[in-house]
């Protein structure tokens, strides 16, 4: 989430009740989490595994829970005692909650010949493109771009919250939700079939690219990037973080973990499993997905297995 004008380092010590260390004088663009930071963003760690990433990161500002660290050259740390809370207090200074009071928010933007069938809603600074078509009950929330030429149909959610929990198993309360100020884009020709959800950035862009379709039922996690042209099939979940390649195919009911790569081209057989990054122009099948051809030679192997048990005993 980039802020309105970049803030100073004082001024969000002041906010978060922080303690600086390092460079005092800088001036903040935004707030992302650690797998999508540019230079100018702010970031939080509440964890050791993960200091030295975040520390050596893109990110300029981070939020961390300890001073016991080395501080690389020109870059600014704030101390607190719970960086997630602090990263609470920013999004919700920056990205309050305000109910909407009207089922097409005021701040849309609409272009030439698109069409809202019945009972669409529209959250608060939605772009809508040319030539578009979104059929009812159709679910628009805040801050989700759409392109030219794109189709939605019926009972799609575009731009739910993040499925993204503070799980520290020390907490006395419930797992507490990680606030989502990111957003979704739709390029141009994108076609998102019935009841599927596209989850927004938690503090950046869920994209998918333009040409991309989009069968029903499909679940697409918080700052996925799907590249042009590709083909989801039914059922298919991709959770967050991860990225496909231009032109991948998904089959039906195929599952893919999270923060890993599909490369350009690879096309992954119905009901796989897809738990490390793939190399594209290859078929991958099973769980976990390996390529095809192995794959089915191995399955050939297990169904023989009794015919050669036998045999062994009969030796």
């Amino acid at each position: 989430m980039q802020f309105p004008s970049p803030v100073s380092t004082k001024w969000i010590a002041n906010l978060i009740q922080a303690k600086i260390a390092g460079n005092e004088d800088a001036m903040i663009k935004g707030i992302n989490e650690i797998h999508k930071v540019e230079a100018g963003d702010l970031v939080f760690v509440d964890h050791p595994k993960y200091y030295d990433t975040c520390l050596n990161s893109a990110a300029d500002f981070i939020i961390i829970n300890t001073l016991e660290v080395i501080i690389p050259t020109g870059k600014t740390i704030f101390f607190v005692e719970d960086p997630f809370e602090a990263y609470l207090t920013i999004v919700k200074y920056f990205k309050p909650f305000s109910a909407t009071q009207q089922p097409i928010n005021d701040t849309l933007i609409i272009g030439e010949n698109s069409i809202l069938m019945p009972k669409v809603f529209v959250g608060k600074n939605v772009v809508i493109g040319k030539n578009c078509l979104i059929y009812p009950n159709v679910t628009l929330l805040d801050s989700t771009i759409i392109g030219d030429n794109v189709i939605i149909q019926s009972g799609s959610v575009i731009g739910g919250d993040a499925f993204y929990y503070n799980t520290k198993k020390n907490r006395s309360q419930w797992y507490k939700k990680m606030l989502s100020c990111g957003s979704v884009v739709l390029e141009d020709g994108v076609e998102i079939g019935a009841g599927c959800t596209i989850d927004k950035g938690v503090t950046a862009e869920t994209r998918i690219g333009a040409g991309t379709k989009i069968d029903n039922m499909v679940h697409i996690g918080h700052d996925v990037t799907i590249g042009k042209n590709c083909l989801l099939a039914a059922q298919v979940g991709i959770a967050g973080g991860t990225v496909l390649e231009d032109g991948v195919t998904l089959w039906g009911q195929v599952g893919v973990n999270k923060t890993i790569t599909i490369g350009e081209n690879a096309v992954v057989m119905g009901q796989s499993g897809v738990t490390h990054s793939l190399e594209g122009g290859k078929t991958y099948l099973g769980f976990p997905a390996e390529l095809a051809g192995e794959k089915r030679r191995e399955l050939i192997w297990i169904k023989r297995i009794p015919e050669l048990w036998k045999k062994m005993m009969e030796s």
